[in-house]
């Protein structure tokens, strides 16, 4: 199994929730929302070698949180991964999209001078914003986009791109989810939860929960279940690959 965006710093239990992912055999990779985080974060896994964890700043935390940026460029040489990052222009927070596009920019510029990032990257209500802003790194990063609902000329202008699309369980139950993956080049897409946020039927998803998507992908496709799965795996060997270390 393969979970590509989940909070597993913020479950109620995250030891438990580890404890499961290494009896299950699934691969995490773990997304912190603000740097002070990441340190606690990558301790709750060691041990675990199909866990990874990604070094974040949410937009949404952005505008109280800009004091992290010196340790957000401290930590990144320690990663490969990062995550949450990107921009955020719903209602709740547009006001501070200023911030959030200062932000924003100085993390993919500190990305993409070190090259070789996978970058899992929030995009609600600001599209085109985002896609503009990460074209410049998308021959340097792995660029993914976490719960990417867009247009399908902006799936087309992503895949174009280079980009990659993490969809989950949640994603897929709305229309404009559905529309959006239909969209999108099936050799690009792998599965997330976005747990504990991401919920299906009132209950907050697990990372195994991610592969509930293999089923709704199937429906969506018209294919078999195990198909998908391998499409699935494929698709996660041919952007990355997680080794054996703590």
């Amino acid at each position: 199994m393969i979970d590509l965006h989940c909070h597993l710093d913020l479950y109620p239990d995250p030891a438990a929730v580890i404890a499961r992912c290494v009896e299950r055999k699934t691969y995490v990779l773990s997304i912190t929302t603000v740097p002070k985080a990441y340190r606690h974060t990558h301790r709750l896994a060691l041990g675990a070698g199909r866990i990874r964890t990604a070094l974040g700043l949410h937009p949404q935390l952005a505008a109280t949180r800009t004091s992290e940026m010196g340790l957000f460029e401290e930590l990144l040489p320690s990663t490969s991964f990062v995550g949450e990052i990107g921009l955020d222009g719903s209602y709740e927070h547009r006001s501070t999209l200023s911030v959030q596009r200062a932000v924003f920019q100085d993390i993919m510029d500190l990305c993409g001078r070190a090259g070789g990032k996978t970058i899992s990257i929030h995009s609600r209500a600001a599209v085109n914003e985002v896609l503009q802003t990460i074209a410049p790194y998308a021959s340097s990063c792995r660029l993914v986009l976490h719960w990417f609902v867009g247009t399908p000329r902006q799936v087309a202008r992503a895949a174009e791109m280079g980009c990659w699309f993490s969809v989950g369980p949640a994603m897929l139950t709305s229309a404009r989810g559905r529309a959006s993956v239909a969209a999108m080049p099936p050799s690009r897409i792998l599965p997330e939860s976005d747990g504990p946020f991401g919920s299906l039927d009132g209950e907050a998803l697990n990372p195994w929960d991610a592969w509930l998507m293999v089923a709704q992908l199937a429906d969506l496709w018209n294919k078999q279940e195990d198909e998908v799965g391998r499409a699935m795996f494929q698709n996660f060997r041919s952007l990355l690959t997680f080794d054996t270390a703590a």
